[in-house]
This record gives structure tokens, C-alpha cells and sequence, in this order.
């Protein structure tokens, strides 16, 4: 026979329980316990537009350099041509062999914008070394490396160097817009603008196989 009072415990029971599970995950006040926060969902990742940094780049640098900026206003910043393709290269084996073995020295193509910037400063660094070589060049690696820092380039270790017979040389990146400036200092006094060599950087690689 069933007891009239086991509904109105089962009843308590089932409330006890519910009360319990609503209760879980909740946050105790000085318990340092957290609830569990809702999903946020992932935000797809986008493409960097590369376009958009590089004409950052260049803005950066024509506050820098405004006269450069103003020389070469106009200019239009199209693709360089393409590199060379193996269908490009000599058919004749041995300078076949001789121009892929020495790939790794090709300068990256630059943009007509890209080479009037670098021509521009090739040009105004020259002026600076004293045009031809003069009373005013600099004689020394530390002095070159002062004179380029104040006219606002950044000068790295071993980007100023001085051969065994002390002949001056620099290899510099025209700072954020690129590209690489290269000089002799010593006479003949020879400045000239080009692109990144195709393993990275400015200076000439040295490798090779």
C-alpha cells in the first residue's frame, strides 16, 4: 500500500534537485569563481593589403624627404617587369649553367616612382660626399657614417665599410619606401640606385653554388 505522504516528498525532491542545477555555474560573491562566458565567435582572418601598406610606406617617406617627394611627383608606381624566366635564359648550356648558378645576384625590378626615389637620393647623397670627390668627403668609416645619419638615413652595422687600402664604401635602403642606394666614396666617387637583391636586402650577396 503507498504512503499518501511519498508524492509530496518525491515532489521536494525533484525541487531540491532543480534547484541544485540551476545554482550550478553560478558566481558566489567572494568566491573567485567565474561563469563559464558565452562563445564569441572567431572573426575571420583578412587578407593584408599589401597596396595599401606600401603607399603608407611611401607617404612616410615624402615627409621625410619632401624635396625627394617633389622631384618625383608624378611618377607612376606600375608593376616592374617581370624577372627573368628559364625560358629567358641563355640557350647555350654552359651560360645556362653559369646564369642560373648566379641568380641569387639579380636585383629586383623597380617601379619608374621606386627608381626616381632612388635616383633622386643617389643624387643627393653624391652632392653631400662633395660631387667629385673633394676636400669636403668624408675620410674615415665614422665620418661617412655621421654624415649619412644626418642627412636621415638609417646606417646599419656594416653598412659603411673601408677595404684593405681604406677606399670607403656604403650600402644603404632608403628608409621606408625602399630601395637600395650603394656608393664608393673613395675616387672615382660612384653613387648609384637599385633594387633588393633577390635573396633579401642590399647588400651583394656572397653565396652562391
Amino acid at each position: 500500500m503507498t504512503s499518501r505522504t511519498t508524492t509530496p516528498a518525491r515532489a521536494a525532491l525533484l525541487a531540491a534537485g532543480m534547484l541544485v542545477m540551476t545554482a550550478c555555474g553560478t558566481t558566489v560573491a567572494g568566491s573567485g569563481a567565474a561563469a563559464d562566458p558565452s562563445p564569441v565567435p572567431a572573426t575571420p582572418s583578412q587578407t593584408p593589403d599589401y597596396a595599401a601598406q606600401a603607399a603608407a610606406a611611401v607617404a612616410r617617406h615624402d615627409k621625410l624627404f619632401p624635396e625627394v617627394a617633389a622631384l618625383c611627383q608624378g611618377n607612376a608606381s606600375v608593376a616592374p617587369p617581370r624577372s627573368a624566366a628559364p625560358d629567358d635564359l641563355p640557350t647555350d648550356p654552359e651560360a645556362r649553367k653559369y646564369a642560373e648558378n648566379h641568380a641569387y645576384k639579380n636585383e629586383a625590378a623597380l617601379t619608374p616612382a621606386a627608381q626616381c626615389r632612388g635616383d633622386a637620393h643617389a643624387a643627393r647623397i653624391k652632392a653631400a660626399l662633395g660631387g667629385s670627390g673633394g676636400k669636403g668627403a668624408p675620410r674615415t668609416t665614422r665620418e661617412l657614417s655621421g654624415l649619412l645619419t644626418g642627412m636621415g638615413y638609417k646606417v646599419e652595422t656594416g653598412d659603411v665599410y673601408a677595404s684593405s687600402t681604406g677606399n670607403l664604401s656604403f650600402v644603404l635602403s632608403v628608409p621606408e619606401s625602399g630601395p637600395c642606394v650603394t656608393g664608393q666614396v673613395s675616387p672615382p666617387l660612384s653613387v648609384k640606385a637599385h633594387g633588393a637583391y633577390m635573396e633579401g636586402g642590399c647588400h651583394e650577396p656572397r653565396g652562391g653554388h
